[in-house]
Parts: C-alpha cells; structure tokens; sequence
C-alpha cells in the first residue's frame, strides 16, 4: 500500500468501558489493542479482540485497577505489517496507553514489538508462537507457547498418535509467513529427531488460490501424514484441492488454523485431520467452562483458541498492574515476568526469562467441521 494511504489506516476504534474519548481522563487507566478486525484473518482479531473486551468488563466489574476503570482502544491492522507498526505507534504516542496486547501473527507483532519496546511499554501477545517475538526486548511478553514446544508436539503427535504412527511426513510451507516458517522448522527438527523422514517439502505464498503442483509432488512422495503450519483460510483451499487430486493423507498444522471459518472453507476435506492448540473447549475444567458460559452469552458464540487467549492476555495484564508499585513501563514489565501458575483458562501460565509462556498444549481433530479434543501434551 503507498505511503500516501497512511492518513486512512484507523477507521476502526474500539471503546469498551463507555467513558469520554481520549487517553488519561481522570479516573481511567487506557491500553490499546492491535489486530487483523478485517482481512483475510480476520477471525484472529476480531476473536482476540472480544476476549480481552469480557475481561476488560470483568475487571472494571470489580472496581477496575486501585479504583480506576480500563478504557480499551483497539485499531485494525487489516493483517498488514506497515499498518501494526503505525496502529502501535499511534497507540504508544497519541493515546498515551500503559500497556498494548497484540498480534496473533507472529510477523504483525514482528512489526509492533520494536515500537513498544522503543517507547517503555509493556506488549503483551496473545498467540504470536515465533520465537524471535519476545527476542525484540524486555518489554515484550506473551501467554502462548512457542514454536519450539508447538512443533515437537505435533511431531510427536504425527510419530506416535495410535492409527497413524506417521514414519514420512511431507511439508507445506508459507513462505512469506514467519509463524510457518518458524514452525516447519521446528517439525521438521523434532520429526526426523523421532526418527521419521521428510520425503517432500513444498511451498507457497499466502493468499495462493492454486496449489495443485506442490500437492501433486506431495502425493507422489506418498507420505503418511502432510504438515501444513499455515492459516486457515489457506488450509482449507489446500485441504479441499488435495482431496480434489485423490490425497487423501491426513493433514496436520498448529493453531493457525483455530478459526470456526475452517470447516466452513474445507467441509468434508477437512475431516480426520489435526492440529495442535492452545485450549478445547471440552475441557472440564470450571473456570474454562466459566468463560465459555460467559463469553457464549455475551457473543452468541463458542469461543475458540484466540478468543481464549485475548481473555487471558488481558487478564495476566490486570494482575500485574494490581501487583505493580507504578504503571510506569518497567514497574509493570517487572511484575508480568514474576507471573506464576498464573490460573488461565489456556492453562496454568508462569512467564519464564525469556518471557515467554511455559503452559502445554492440546491436539484436535476436525470432525463434523468441529475441533474435538484428541489428548494434552505438557512442556
């Protein structure tokens, strides 16, 4: 997009608690949120976004933070690089927010960490898995797992699942997405570590409508499973065109592909295959099943994986400012990596030194067009 664009990159701002526009009235603490509300993933955002709008309610229910309510700001990145970076810009200088959550893609937040880490204030990420995310610096946290442990649980999984028990694997990769990229690897490491082979690995370019050449290499290499650390709206094209050419391999991929949009995209295509996440939501658990209760009656919907995480984003961020002698970037950057057994309903959450999430994962398989929980696998 060109420069001359950039005056119309912010339609879209989201104001939960009802107070007057504007960072730093009296009595309001603001923090900002950066995410894909429109766009081809646009799910991603608009499910982190209602997570972290219930938890802002929540606490402000409560009495909000020493008195004061949270005032949530929230700009739409559109999935776009250039306009993360400029959202968590203006987030960081014009709105004056202690605190910003975002991305879910790992190279949206890419694009936003450096600027919080520049300005002193704390970001905290949802979902973004990349490993070089939380690199950027000491501002910078998040409450997902990373790839390393992402992609040793679905190559354990793909070698060691009862009914596949998978010794060659093929890979379809985006090339241009560095949570695919970061994840293949990690697979691939983990995989042949286990003792499988990869015998074909293949490539493409988000947004690629065809993909019957790679898949038609991939069905030739006659794998046992085909990998593909993609986004949804890409899986369910390539779940759709292999079935089309007669692969009927499972497929397997990370939590990039938790979107209810999948089994609308793939239908029957879909079926049979997996993909490792962040939560079920048939997990027993009270408090997962307490979100579910309320986030159902605030959305008249099920919530998934970035639904999820958004909420205990937002929440991992409340607890710390309640424990923070300031809001002052450091002091509350100091109290989120003391984060311990925090009780999410993503798991139990302690924030380790590279602040990242130490917490385990769950695999499910597509069936009826609906994730079902298959098993937990633990760090």
């Amino acid at each position: 997009m060109r420069l001359t664009l950039m005056v119309s990159f912010f339609p879209l701002v989201v104001i939960t608690s009802g107070c007057q526009p504007g960072a730093g009235n009296s009595g309001e603490i603001v923090i900002g949120h950066y995410g894909s509300m429109t766009g081809s993933e646009a799910t991603f955002g608009q499910s982190t976004d209602n997570g972290i709008k219930l938890a802002v309610e929540e606490i402000n229910e409560a009495g909000g933070i020493g008195g004061q309510k949270i005032r949530l700001i929230t700009y739409d990145d559109k999935g776009d690089a250039r306009e993360a970076g400029t959202a968590v810009t203006r987030l960081t200088t014009r709105d004056g927010v202690v605190a910003v959550l975002g991305e879910v893609a790992s190279g949206l937040s890419l694009a936003g960490a450096p600027v919080c880490q520049e300005a002193g204030v704390p970001m905290v990420s949802p979902s973004s898995t990349n490993p070089k995310v939380t690199n950027i610096g000491d501002m910078i946290f998040r409450v997902c797992f990373i790839d390393p442990f992402q992609g040793a649980v679905c190559a354990k999984f793909a070698r060691e699942h009862e009914g596949l028990k998978a010794g060659k694997a093929a890979i379809l990769t985006d090339q241009g997405s560095p949570y695919s990229v970061g994840l293949q690897e990690e697979f691939e490491k983990a995989f042949t570590g286990l003792g499988g082979t990869i015998v074909s690995k293949q490539t493409y370019q988000g947004g690629d409508q065809d993909f019957s050449a790679q898949l038609t290499a991939i069905r030739s290499s006659e794998p046992d499973i085909v990998f593909v650390p993609g986004y949804y709206t890409d899986v369910g094209n390539v779940a759709l065109q292999a079935r089309k050419l007669g692969l009927k391999t499972p497929m397997l991929g990370g939590d990039g592909w938790d979107s209810s949009k999948l089994g609308e995209i793939a239908g029957e295509a879909i079926e049979g295959c997996f993909y490792s996440n962040h939560y079920s939501h048939e997990d027993p658990n009270p408090r997962v099943q307490a979100f579910i209760k309320k986030y159902a009656e605030r959305y008249n919907q099920t919530p998934d994986g970035l639904a999820a995480l958004g909420y205990d984003a937002a929440r991992i961020l409340f607890d710390a400012m309640q424990r923070a002698e300031s809001l002052e970037g450091k002091a509350l950057a100091a109290e989120l990596s003391k984060t311990k057994d925090f009780d999410g309903v993503t798991g139990s959450i302690s924030i380790d030194g590279d602040r990242n999430a130490v917490k385990p994962a769950v695999i499910l398989e597509m069936k009826n067009g609906k994730p079902k929980f298959v098993t937990t696998i633990q760090p």
